[in-house]
């Protein structure tokens, strides 16, 4: 299949990490949940230099809610690394974005919502699918 689209670009093997995934940031140590992924550095080119780690900008760039914050951060791949602890993200736009957990692999589920981080989304996220419960099916 052939992808066009890169919000989609989380499935991609080319990436280290996945959208839905929660993460570590290895220099500041905050916890994070990838909403988003960019092939490479797509900030302007004054925030990039006010940036104090500079990682190369050709690298995949990750956008990050902040566990148990508000803010959502634009992290490269190489400040990354997976989580250990396995608790629950906390974050006032976990709702907007994701729809649920699947345990087995241990990541959210992302709606179809955009995410666009110079325009919030003027509606709320669309309900999870309707599953019936086992006894009627």
């Amino acid at each position: 299949m052939i992808n066009l689209n890169d919000s989609y670009a989380g499935y991609s093997p080319e990436y280290k990490f996945l959208i839905g995934e929660v993460i570590e940031h290895k220099k500041y140590h905050y916890r994070g949940l990838i909403v988003e992924i960019d092939k490479h550095c797509k900030a302007a080119e004054n925030w990039y230099q006010s940036n104090q780690t500079q990682p190369e900008k050709e690298q995949p760039w990750y956008h990050v809610l902040v566990d148990g914050n508000h803010n959502v951060t634009y992290v490269a791949e190489s400040n990354l690394e997976s989580d250990k602890l396995g608790h629950p993200v906390v974050h006032p736009m976990l709702n907007l974005f994701f729809y649920g957990i699947d345990e087995e692999n241990n990541r959210y589920l992302r709606n179809k919502v955009p995410f666009n981080p110079g325009k919030p989304p003027d509606a709320p996220p669309p309900p999870p699918p309707f599953e019936p419960p086992s006894s009627e099916i």
